[in-house]
Order: C-alpha cells, then structure tokens, then sequence
C-alpha cells in the first residue's frame, strides 16, 4: 500500500478506506462550542472514522504557564491511539471541516512519536462529500492489532518559551499562522491581550489553500513559504500561532512542499502572554 504522509485525496482514501492497516480520525472542532465536533461525528462521519477532540484528546492538562493546547503526555496519546488500532504499521489519515487547521494538530502529534505515514484529506469532509463519497453514523471498527506506536517524542521537533527567550523571535524565525488581523492586533476573539510576538513573521495558513480548502500546488506552496523564509527554509525556523494548534498546519505544508520541518512553538502565543513583561508587538511587519 501506497503511504501517505502529508496529504491525501479523497479518491486515495476512499481506495484504502476498508484496509485493515488504514485508521481515520475525524478532527471536526469550534473553538467556541467544543462540544459541536462530536456532536457532527455522531450524527455522520467518514466510514470507520473515531472521533478525536481537539481538548481532551489532542491536548494535555492547561497549567498557569502552558498555552491554550499544552501537548499531551506521550504515554497517554500512544495508549490513545493504540485503543483505535494504530500500530506501527498504520496508515493514518484525519480530516475535518476547517482547511486541515485540526487535522494537522493530530497529524503533528503522530509524527511527534516518529510516525510517518499519517496525512490529512485534502479538502476534509467537504471534498469527501463532493466525490459522493458515503457517510454513516456507525461506531468505528477497531483494525488489526500491532506493535504499538513508541512514547518517545521527538523533544527536538518542539521549542519552549525560554527558548524562544533565549533565542529572540528574529533568531528563532517565528512565523506566526494567525489570521492578519489577530497577528497585527486589531482584534482578538479569544485570548486577554492582542497582537504577536515581538519579531515574528505572518503567514496565515489560510493563505496555503486553494479552492475548495485544498492544498496549494507543491511549487506554489513552496514559493509562499520561502516568501516568509526570506528564501531560506535550511536554517532552522519554528511554526506558532495562538495555542500550537492551526501551526501544525504550516509544518504539514512544508512537508508537502519538500522543505525542511519547522519546530513548533508549542505555547505559542498564549503561552506568551502569560507573562505580561514579554514584548508584544502590533501592526504589520
């Protein structure tokens, strides 16, 4: 079987979808009803797909200095995702209603414990229902046992606040995946204080999809990227946004696109302004 690890089209999913070694996680969230994902996969989702929410499963436990989405502990999200037939043989796909922003939190953590083969649908759902592809309301199937996935991250692939500190924004190569508005500080919807990291860089990742919530074509995608990178992706850079969540989705691009993965900043802007002496910029940069 053909592995996927970035993305994967429907069509593609649809060929694997009753393989024995192809698990589905439907990662459908709204930050202001978190309850509302769940309630759509009960009602309908991908054949064979388990429910993955973004809060008690694809986080860990928020402490006064962590972020919105601290990670999860890696004992718990291997024994989490072992419970749902994945091994290290596994084809993992997730998918969503939001461009990828969810699914490529799942797809990060996969990789997180050093497996490969995890890609998101491209286009979600969406592009699922417009293939006529089926839906049902059924409770997943559990695939074939395996030897489970190690708890053992990669620390590597993840950068701390102190770090970042340490470091400075410039140094780190922060690129910010927030919407333009919330980044320049013009509004904030969801966290006390607005604006960004003094020194990050701005690339919504919204500006990585084409029409229809697909990825952007490998090369354009790239040119976007290296656009932020100042045309240099070897020198190391790091990925954040507002809670660690939607910055997922620009290391998955740059998988796709071919270029060196970024580190996540995994407290990320709300972890940030935990501390109000930390710089905060505004405006464009």
């Amino acid at each position: 079987m053909t592995s996927y690890t970035s993305f994967i089209p429907a069509a593609a999913l649809h060929a694997i979808l009753d393989d024995e070694h192809t698990v589905v996680f439907d990662c459908r969230f709204n930050l202001k009803a978190p309850e509302e994902g769940a309630a759509a996969w009960r009602k309908a989702h991908i054949p064979g797909a388990w429910y993955a929410h973004l809060d008690n499963d694809l986080a860990g436990p928020v402490t006064g200095d962590s972020g919105r989405h601290p990670l999860p502990e890696p004992e718990v999200f291997a024994a989490w995702l072992a419970k749902r037939g994945v091994h290290t043989g596994t084809q993992v796909v997730a998918y969503d209603d939001a461009g990828g922003a969810i699914a490529a939190r799942l797809w990060w953590l996969v990789r997180w414990l050093g497996h490969a083969d995890v890609a998101v649908l491209d286009g979600g759902i969406g592009a699922w229902l417009a293939a006529a592809y089926p839906l049902d309301d059924r409770k997943p199937r559990q695939r074939s046992g395996g030897l489970p996935l190690p708890a053992v991250p990669r620390m590597e692939q993840t950068q701390t606040t102190a770090e970042v500190l340490a470091l400075g924004a410039d140094r780190c190569r922060l690129v910010d995946a927030r919407d333009p508005a919330r980044f320049r500080g013009e509004v904030e919807p969801i966290d006390p204080v607005a604006g960004h990291v003094s020194g990050a860089r701005n690339l919504p990742f919204g500006e990585l999809l084409g029409e229809g919530g697909r990825i952007l074509d490998r090369e354009i995608l790239k040119r976007r990227l290296l656009a932020v990178l100042d045309g240099d992706s070897e020198t190391p850079w790091s990925v954040m946004c507002g809670s660690g969540v939607t910055a997922c989705h620009i290391a998955l691009a740059a998988e796709h696109a071919g270029l060196s993965a970024p580190k996540l900043y995994v407290d990320s802007f709300s972890g940030w302004i935990r501390e109000p002496s930390r710089p905060v910029g505004t405006g464009a940069v």
